[in-house]
């Protein structure tokens, strides 16, 4: 999730280390961490030798239950760990939100051959928007990672801005659009050999109660007037992982190939397709340190009969709402979008305590008419880490980044933006 503005971390963090002391805390079910994270050395630096919020925190108060025993979580299968965390913040999409994360990590099998499982709950409310989120979102390995379940389910009451079609567009095209939304995504992916997997679903895009402000905007001419548009097909995809842990990936890479043909016979109102690839690349530089140099390159395209408006790609519409650092959700949207980032991930400190990044990024949207990229849309900025949980890597991350005609802002997240 991405934030823009000032939010009431400290206070929210006090508030999880209160109620959800000695848990294992991650993003979101698709970034869990694995378990093999318990077991690896981050450079010659032991476990016992990090140091996170919670260990500072039990240092500056002095409260019994911030206290840790000596550092070993003991995991086994069928043992649950929660973690809550409540916050209120402001987006640029929400306006003023208040949200509670509630995580539930367990594991199925023995912890040196199978992932740590996760079922992720973070309903979300703006205060003056209007606004109504709830996501339920889980990943859950089998024994032995022979098979992985995902899903992603949501209802959104998303009153919000769209900006036009193709890379043209600017800011003072703003177009409110209010609308009710459910996804439901659901996938299996079987191992085919250590890093690599197969995998099918299902997946249903339903927008309804769909209003417009504008009366000459590009919403207006491509949606026609429609009041609710599905979007219902199959997943298909092949992926490869070699990350050992994706809440902040020490090395590694992730490649993912997700064809979705969208058929009327499923109930969508047209044939059409799209194709997603997501690749990302962590490299240690220079190799006898603890920095990061990470590289990610998403592309989503689009084919077929007409793509429903606001299912097509879009920035910061990808599965983590990540995509764009420096623009606002739905800035850029065309039938196909090309994206890269690049990121370098500096250690501050020998306890891993704080971090600092510094990134790059650029975007290009097609035009409709042509399908043709025209445009690259860049952005930069930088940021600090700072370590929630030493145990799964976890941090707090908090960047400053600026584009094109005067966007800028500040972006919080919880784990590493990819």
């Amino acid at each position: 999730m991405r934030f823009f503005g000032i939010q009431l971390f400290f206070t929210t963090l006090l508030i999880n280390l209160l109620l959800c002391p000695g848990y294992v805390f991650s993003q979101s079910v698709s970034n869990s961490d694995s378990i093999a994270v318990l077991h690896e050395k981050q450079l010659s630096d032991s476990v016992s030798k990090q140091r996170d919020v919670r260990d500072i925190a039990a240092q500056l108060i002095p409260l019994k239950i911030l206290q840790r025993k000596p550092d070993s979580i003991k995991i086994r299968p069928g043992k649950l760990f929660f973690a809550g965390w409540p916050a209120l913040g402001y987006t640029i999409q929400t306006g003023v939100t208040a949200l509670f994360t509630l995580n539930t990590s367990f594991l199925t099998g023995d912890s040196k051959s199978t992932n740590l499982s996760a079922i992720n709950i973070a309903p979300e409310r703006s205060i003056y928007n209007q606004q109504v989120i709830l996501p339920l979102e889980f990943n859950i390995w089998s024994k032995d990672n022979k098979y992985n379940f995902l899903g992603d389910w949501r209802y959104y009451r998303y009153p919000s801005y769209t900006y036009g079609l193709g890379g043209y567009s600017s800011l003072s095209n703003a177009d409110l659009v209010d609308y009710s939304y459910s996804r439901i995504y659901q996938q299996v992916l079987k191992r085919l050999t250590q890093n690599f997997y197969e995998g099918i679903g299902y997946a249903l895009d339903y927008h309804w109660d769909i209003h417009a402000t504008g009366n000459k905007t590009d919403f207006r001419q491509y949606n026609d007037s429609a009041v609710k548009t599905i979007s219902s097909g199959m997943f298909i995809n092949i992926e490869y992982d070699s990350r050992h842990n994706t809440n902040n990936p020490q090395g590694g890479m992730f490649a993912d190939i997700v064809f979705r043909p969208n058929l009327t016979v499923l109930g969508s109102d047209n044939n059409w397709q799209s194709l997603q690839v997501d690749f990302r690349k962590y490299i240690r530089f220079p190799k006898n340190s603890r920095n990061i140099l990470a590289i990610w390159n998403y592309d989503w395209f689009t084919f077929g009969n007409k793509v429903p408006y606001l299912d097509l790609p879009s920035t910061g519409w990808d599965t983590y709402s990540n995509l764009g650092r420096g623009y606002i959700q739905g800035r850029l949207r065309g039938p196909s979008l090309i994206y890269f980032e690049s990121e370098y991930r500096i250690s501050l400190m020998k306890n891993g305590l704080l971090g600092a990044v510094v990134f790059a990024n650029a975007q290009s949207v097609s035009e409709y008419s042509s399908n043709k990229f025209e445009t690259i849309t860049p952005a930069a900025g930088a940021g600090i880490r700072t370590k929630i949980n030493k145990f799964s890597n976890v941090n707090f991350a908090i960047d400053y980044a600026v584009g094109t005609g005067g966007s800028q802002g500040l972006f919080f997240n919880i784990c590493e933006v990819f």
